[in-house]
């Protein structure tokens, strides 16, 4: 009897995404339906109810590490993992989705594509993105991630990446998960030593862009490059 409600419910709220999205649903609501694919008889509202008093919100869900979601009753490993697939999933939507759709051709533009690169993390990453010369995103690359508080740089690597990609041009980009958009000393001298590397092979830094809280900082807006080309 428990599974035919339990199956009756489920179908109920899948037929409701199919035919309305999730505008309507609340966010344990969403959870639950998620949960449907990684638990396929238990009661997922109970679940999804502890989940997010937990960790706080919907977001902070989707962010927590799979061994802290293990830690709610109810989480096993497959559930964890699917849960933490959804801000990795979503940042790769996002940064594909800005990639096809723009160049790259304002500071306002590519502070956008910049965001997307880190929905979602809890530890300090290095993009270089690599431009060519009507500055379209070859790639996005990931080349350092560090602690919440740093990531160490090498210009040896950003100049390998560079050339790896064939780029003409690069933007320069990280994240303060914990604090704020100001570029601490370590930035500014990190970013002037990438800078010179480069203008040896001839490849501009067309901007060094840090995003903290959804805000973000140019150091070309702030005259902190000698020539901005964005």
């Amino acid at each position: 009897m428990n599974k035919n409600i339990h199956e009756g419910h489920r179908q109920r709220l899948k037929r409701r995404f199919v035919e309305e999205g999730l505008d309507s649903f609340e966010d344990h609501q969403v959870l639950e339906l998620l949960l449907f694919f990684s638990i396929p008889r238990r009661d997922t509202n109970e679940i999804a109810h502890r989940l997010i008093s937990t960790f706080g919100s919907i977001s902070n869900v989707f962010e927590a590490h799979p061994k802290e979601l293990q830690k709610v009753e109810g989480v096993g490993e497959n559930s964890a993992i699917l849960i933490s697939l959804i801000s990795q999933i979503a940042r790769r939507y996002l940064a594909d989705k800005t990639k096809k759709t723009f160049q790259l051709k304002n500071v306002e533009v590519a502070a956008e594509y910049i965001k997307s690169l880190f929905v979602g993390r809890k530890n300090e990453v290095f993009y270089v993105i690599c431009l060519d010369t009507q500055l379209n995103v070859i790639h996005s690359v990931p080349l350092f991630e560090g602690t919440v508080k740093e990531a160490v740089v090498y210009p040896r690597k950003v100049v390998e990446c560079v050339l790896r990609y064939n780029a003409s041009s690069v933007i320069l980009a990280h994240n303060h998960p914990g604090g704020s958009v100001k570029p601490s000393m370590d930035d500014i001298k990190t970013t002037q030593k990438i800078v010179n590397a480069l203008s040896t092979i001839g490849v501009a830094v067309n901007d060094h862009f840090i995003v903290a809280k959804g805000e973000y900082y140019s150091f070309a807006q702030n005259g902190m490059l000698p020539e901005p080309q964005i």
